[in-house]
């Protein structure tokens, strides 16, 4: 190969390569601009687009475009999956066998109740996004900012109310304030947050005290056993005795009138023969007599009648006719 040949392969060469770095240079920019330009969004999620920095937009979920090269940045915001923060304790993999975290937690659990007693509150917040843009600019680090604000309410909600009622009845009513408070203050925070609902997972005196904790609730019980067993007995001879005093009560009562008007009957017939009696002695006195004689001949059975002058015994028949045959004469 002479000088001409090798210098015309040189120059060749160093146009082919310079070709093939540019062609590979602009292969590579079209890639970027092809893979900074498109983004797809999950159907639970919407995008927030920033154009340098600053909010633009929002797109819906599937394939979307942006500019590429930085000038716009996408952020997926899962506005439609429901959230959940744990206190007091850490979920390390969910399902039939749940395990859980042996960290311990009790700078979020440990908490003091109204009544001066220590208890251990583990609780579950599950929340949506409600709104990306607040979400996302309005509060720095808003997940940060929701569980400082759910403790807090939370340790402000048991602190007003008894050991026993965080442990045992309130602890429904303790959950359902603690969500309208929390509701309230991320409003008013502008956090984009909706809060769904808040559990109290478990509730339970520190181990330090348990036993001691334990033993008063188990004298408290027997307590109350006794109090209901006595009201069950007063109730069962209370009114009893209070029916049986009604029941006496009103048969004197039905007896004292029926004496009284007994007594009054008695006094208006006697009035009555005594005004009788005055108009006609002979006649009432004989009608008197007849009527007793009646009632007494009625209980006997044969009747004789004898008469001391008499020198035979007599025996009169039909004698309850004959009485009757007198008494209306």
């Amino acid at each position: 190969m002479n000088n001409n040949e090798s210098s015309t392969f040189s120059d060749f060469k160093k146009k082919f390569t310079a070709k093939n770095i540019l062609l590979v240079i602009a292969g590579i920019l079209v890639l970027i601009v092809l893979f900074s330009s498109w983004f797809t969004i999950e159907p639970e999620e919407v995008g927030v687009v920033l154009r340098f920095g600053k909010f633009e937009r929002t797109v819906n979920p599937g394939l979307n475009f942006k500019l590429p090269f930085g000038i716009e940045d996408s952020y997926k915001v899962p506005v439609e999956r429901q959230l959940k923060m744990e206190f007091g304790f850490r979920t390390i993999q969910a399902g039939i066998n749940t395990s859980y975290s042996n960290k311990d937690y009790l700078n979020e659990s440990l908490m003091l109740t109204g009544d001066l007693n220590a208890a251990e509150v583990e609780w579950i917040v599950q929340y949506r996004i409600s709104d990306p843009y607040k979400y996302l600019f309005q509060v720095r680090n808003a997940e940060s900012t929701f569980r400082d604000i759910n403790e807090a309410v939370m340790r402000e909600i048991v602190g007003d109310r008894a050991v026993n009622e965080v442990l045992t009845i309130g602890r429904q009513e303790i959950a359902n304030t603690v969500q309208i408070k929390v509701q309230q203050l991320c409003d008013e925070y502008i956090t984009g947050i909706k809060v769904e609902q808040i559990v109290l997972q478990d509730v339970n005196p520190p181990e330090s005290v348990k036993p001691s904790f334990n033993e008063v609730n188990e004298a408290q019980q027997e307590k109350e056993k006794m109090i209901n067993q006595a009201k069950s007995e007063y109730n069962r001879v209370i009114p009893k005795a209070k029916g049986e005093a009604e029941q006496t009560i009103e048969e004197a009562t039905g007896y004292a009138l029926e004496r009284i008007n007994n007594a009054k009957g008695e006094a208006v017939r006697f009035t009555a023969l005594f005004n009788e009696y005055i108009k006609a002695e002979k006649v009432t006195k004989t009608r008197l007599y007849l009527e007793i004689m009646d009632k007494v001949l009625n209980n006997v059975g044969r009747k004789i009648i004898t008469d001391k002058n008499a020198s035979g015994i007599l025996p009169l028949f039909q004698v309850n006719n004959l009485n009757k045959e007198l008494i209306n004469e």
